[in-house]
């Protein structure tokens, strides 16, 4: 019996080439089906068939002494290769012992090859996803040509597209091929199509050459076991090259001659909808996974169903979405594929009726049913025992102990500390986020120093190869995010950073790394005179000093930041005033708000010593007249409003300021002195007029020079500060502080009863 070799082209995660591929496996029976992917993930194949186990996934591959070094090989239900294994797997129950494997270059090749041609990947893993991902432009794994006239040989797929009567690739593919389920002769066609095309093609060279002549090699060699009935499931692009008979075997096997290998870990992850579409960037990707789900998973009235899922949604979202808006807009739909000749509506008409019947006057609807239905965010599931790092493994088993739901749609949490697991939880987040994996972000709730965190919640597919980076450190989530906290200790290169790491070291609850992190703090501190580097380190130890003990646990370095943050601002303090001198504008205004940023810090810390201390530090730099303008200007202001200053010295100080000859140091000078509101020039009748009185007597020229600066200034007041402003100068000014008016006796005794009965006094 002579051996039949069938190949398959398909699309990777077309629901068309899925179903119709099911079909002819069903007719074929083969002996073994042979699918485009790493050969070298034959040995964790099993779990994509084991019933735990819930699409969409990912084929996890990274070079086990440099996890940055990843690739991604996805699959969802409706992805051909998929359906692929899951029939071999149950032809082999049924007892027909069908066998199934991968065909392609080997992910250790693939990684190695990406390392020496394109400097490996990031360290995220990249969501170029499968290896030729980034080539295929969304298409059935075409190559790009390389710098062709002619426009044939530049985009073959778009020319067929165009000879067909469709304005683009994607729409010829998906009503002629998706929407079809036509057993054999949907492959012969494409097959056909192909072979077409790809006559005008240059040929594969480097990587995609090696990729052929490895599935060729592949082919032979199943063939060369004596299997009969041989299936080969590969993209469409490639299937021209996959006859054995045109090309020689000694010529594939020199292609291969010195194939470079890395030592490669491969295992299997969940992936999600979102990351299988072309607005993702990956290359292989879909218009509309989740509607693509759709079409594989509802073998009937397949438009009746899309709208009745769309109207569940928008009354979920609290929108008008009536039984008989179902019916219309499944009516209009219909109309519009028959109009364009279309045997069902394919997804722009779906879109078209429902923007048409749930739209109205507002494209909200449309919005909603393209982010959850036609993308979606559904997130796939593995078998427990599926092989991953230890550091994975315990955090999984915290996320189970903690009843924490990982999900690919955002989870808004709050979080009580004075309750063990949310405390626990805190501590869980914290950790990941300290070592990369930012699965939960800490969302504004109260303030800081409460008791309650907000956080949100959104699991991403690169976050499992963050963790097998993360697995050097320890096999523990405390033990690496400890390992990785002292290690950044280490290696900080400014006083800010170890402060910020030294605040996230207390949330995360990782005591064994304090001392080292105080240590490095304080061998950073010695030798580091930059006053801005101090000044930014201070907010952190602040709010340890202050907050360190709100979760209830031991404050074993909060007593000794409290002692830094006093040898940092003294330091600061001491210099400060000459670090003001001879600044750019930008320079000064990063000085300025690092200072605002100390001046909050010492007045939550509450420390009378160290308010002092700095104050004397403004004092200093509010008398110089050597240094920015706009830090003196801020200096008063901060002076003024600790009522370290009387009103006179301020008023004698505002008029000094304006008798500057250097306009632009006066609006510099202004701009710190009023910073972001304008209530002191509403309340405060002296120095509004001495303003005006400053900005009355200018030069035309001068005037004309210094306004652009004075409008940015007021633009930061609020419109009603800026229209009081305007009001107090069209009525001469608000009355002077003395002044008393006239009192309604009356009016004030009105409310005495309520201030009685608030103060629980029975009138």
């Amino acid at each position: 019996m002579t051996p039949q070799v069938s190949i398959f082209p398909i699309r990777h995660h077309g629901p068309g080439s899925a179903r119709s591929l099911e079909h002819a496996l069903n007719q074929l029976q083969p002996d073994i089906i042979l699918v485009e992917g790493p050969a070298d993930a034959d040995s964790v194949l099993p779990f994509l068939t084991r019933e735990e186990l819930e699409p969409p996934v990912a084929l996890l591959g990274y070079v086990t002494d440099d996890p940055a070094r990843a690739a991604f090989w996805p699959f969802a239900a409706f992805s051909p290769e998929f359906v692929a294994f899951r029939w071999a797997a149950q032809s082999r129950q049924t007892g027909a012992g069908a066998q199934a494997r991968f065909m392609d270059l080997p992910a250790s090749a693939t990684l190695a090859l990406r390392d020496e041609d394109e400097g490996g990947l990031d360290a995220a893993g990249s969501d170029a996803a499968e290896p030729d991902a980034a080539q295929g432009k969304g298409k059935p794994d075409m190559p790009d040509a390389p710098d062709m006239d002619a426009e044939l040989r530049a985009d073959p797929l778009r020319v067929l597209a165009q000879a067909a009567g469709y304005s683009d690739f994607e729409r010829w593919w998906e009503t002629l091929v998706e929407a079809r389920g036509n057993d054999f002769v949907v492959f012969e066609a494409i097959l056909e199509a192909m072979q077409a095309v790809r006559v005008g093609a240059p040929a594969p060279l480097g990587r995609e050459a090696m990729r052929e002549a490895f599935m060729r090699q592949t082919i032979r060699a199943a063939l060369k076991e004596g299997f009969q009935r041989v299936a080969v499931v590969c993209g469409a692009w490639h299937s021209p090259a996959l006859d054995t008979e045109a090309f020689r075997a000694k010529e594939d096997a020199a292609i291969l001659k010195g194939l470079p290998k890395a030592k490669v870990s491969l295992t299997w992850v969940p992936w999600t909808h979102g990351r299988l579409s072309m607005s993702s960037g990956y290359g292989a990707g879909v218009r509309s996974p989740g509607y693509y789900h759709h079409l594989f998973t509802t073998p009937q009235h397949v438009t009746e169903r899309w709208f009745a899922r769309a109207a569940r949604l928008l009354r979920d979202e609290k929108l008008d979405a009536s039984s008989a808006s179902v019916i219309e807009a499944t009516r209009l739909a219909n109309t519009l594929a028959f109009l364009r000749g279309r045997a069902l509506p394919g997804l722009d008409e779906l879109n078209e009726a429902a923007l048409s019947v749930f739209g109205w006057d507002s494209d909200l609807p449309l919005r909603l049913i393209s982010q959850k239905l036609i993308v979606g965010e559904a997130l796939g599931k593995v078998p427990d025992d599926t092989p991953s790092v230890p550091l994975a493994q315990d955090m999984a088993r915290q996320q189970k102990k903690l009843r924490l739901k990982v999900q690919a749609e955002q989870d808004d949490l709050t979080l009580d500390l004075r309750k063990d697991t949310d405390l626990e939880r805190s501590a869980l987040f914290h950790r990941l986020n300290l070592l990369g994996v930012p699965w939960a972000q800490e969302r504004y709730a109260s303030g800081k120093g409460t008791f309650k965190e907000a956080w949100v919640l959104v699991w991403k597919p690169e976050f499992s190869v963050r963790l097998v980076e993360a697995s050097r450190y320890g096999q523990t989530v405390e033990q690496a995010a400890t390992a990785h906290s002292v290690d950044a200790a280490h290696n900080a290169t400014t006083l800010s950073e170890l402060t910020a790491l030294l605040e996230a070291i207390r949330h995360a609850d990782l005591t064994a790394a304090v001392p080292p992190a105080l240590n490095a703090l304080n061998a950073r501190a010695a030798l580091n005179a930059d006053v801005g580097d101090l000044l930014g380190a201070l907010p952190p130890l602040a709010r340890l000093a202050r907050y360190g003990d709100v979760r209830g646990r031991a404050a074993s370095g909060d007593e000794q930041a409290a002692g830094t943050f006093r040898t940092l601002l003294t330091r600061a303090s001491v210099g400060l005033p000459t670090a003001a001198i001879g600044l750019a504008e930008d320079a000064a205004n990063e000085l300025r708000q690092q200072v605002q940023q100390a001046d909050a810090a010492v007045r939550l810390l509450d420390d009378p010593a160290a308010l002092r201390e700095w104050q004397a530090a403004l004092r200093r730099l509010a008398d110089r007249d050597d240094t920015a303008p706009v830090l003196v200007g801020d200096a008063v202001r901060r002076l003024r409003d600790a009522a370290h200053l009387e009103r006179e010295d301020v008023e004698r100080r505002l008029s000094l300021a304006l008798s500057s000859a250097a306009p632009l140091d006066v609006t510099a000078w202004l701009d710190g002195f009023l910073g972001h509101s304008g209530t002191l020039l509403i309340h405060d009748a002296p120095l509004l007029n001495l303003l005006d009185g400053w900005l009355s007597g200018l030069e035309q020229s001068t005037f004309q020079e210094v306004l652009p600066l004075l409008r940015r200034v007021f633009s930061r007041f609020e419109k009603a500060e800026r229209r009081a402003i305007g009001e107090n100068l069209k009525g001469g000014g608000v009355k002077p502080r003395g002044v008393v008016t006239e009192i309604d006796e009356e009016r004030g005794m009105q409310v005495v009863p309520i201030v009685l009965k608030m103060l629980g006094v029975n009138p």
